[in-house]
């Protein structure tokens, strides 16, 4: 595909995105109810919204492609692009009140993530990447950091307590005290403060399809690594650990060393 299709298809990625956004914006902060789903997650009036009108966007513009969301499933297995939705990552986080929420775009190539856009709407932030054509935070190019050991990296994960439900306890305590500082900047946020050079280390020890699409192409075009906890880079792992790639192989070492 030549790099000015793929830059349409992230120019429309991130109009997704911001669109989806202000419709969560209306119902933050706000006395809607949150119900609970099957999983024990809940979902919102504005995640529904949000998917809704992002599904219409892509029905409009590309009637052809395959939509997976969060909240509708998926239409028109096997086509070979795919959007996958995810119209707030973090709704724990926007039931709260707490303005570290995303709305998360991505496109799949023929089972290759090869767009992504992550739109913060509380704050205004918006990052987005398309294969070979780098990473853009808010326009300007978004890097990775330059710290090069564990001992003077941010870490920060989504939920301490899922990293022993999940067996990652004993490589998220051995991470923990290796570096200089730990945080709880989670879920997809989290992510895109590693691709954006302001954290090093970000720890999922659960995550589905639709938390990691976009995140692939943010982290690699940004200069980073994003992959499951075996360090392959797919977004089936059911969890993610995203790095500014110079410290991949020491964390790794952690969770290799303990598993």
């Amino acid at each position: 595909m030549p790099n000015e299709d793929l830059r349409s298809l992230r120019e429309f990625a991130t109009e997704l995105a911001w669109n989806a956004g202000r419709v969560t914006l209306r119902h933050f902060q706000t006395n809607f109810v949150a119900e609970i789903k099957a999983d024990n997650s809940p979902v919102t009036i504005a995640d529904r919204e949000s998917e809704r009108l992002m599904r219409q966007m892509i029905e409009e513009r590309y009637p052809h492609h395959s939509i997976l969301g969060e909240e509708e499933g998926e239409t028109r297995p096997g086509a070979s692009f795919r959007w996958i939705l995810d119209p707030i990552d973090g709704t724990k986080t926007f039931v709260a009140g707490v303005p570290m929420y995303t709305v998360l775009v991505g496109l799949e190539r023929d089972g290759v993530p090869v767009v992504g856009a992550v739109a913060a709407p509380p704050t205004g932030e918006m990052v987005t990447a398309a294969l070979g054509e780098g990473c853009l935070w808010n326009g300007r190019v978004a890097r990775v950091s330059q710290t090069a050991t564990l001992k003077d990296a941010v870490l920060s994960c989504t939920d301490v307590l899922h990293m022993d439900e999940y067996d990652r306890g004993a490589a998220f305590k051995s991470m923990s005290n290796s570096v200089r500082m730990l945080r709880g900047w989670g879920d997809a946020y989290g992510h895109m403060l590693v691709a954006t050079g302001r954290i090093d280390v970000m720890l999922d020890a659960v995550m589905s399809p639709w938390d990691c699409a976009a995140l692939v192409p943010v982290l690699q075009e940004a200069g980073g690594t994003f992959t499951d906890w075996q360090g392959v880079t797919t977004i089936y792992g059911g969890g993610a650990i995203s790095t500014n790639g110079r410290l991949f192989d020491e964390v790794m070492s952690h969770v290799r060393g303990v598993s």
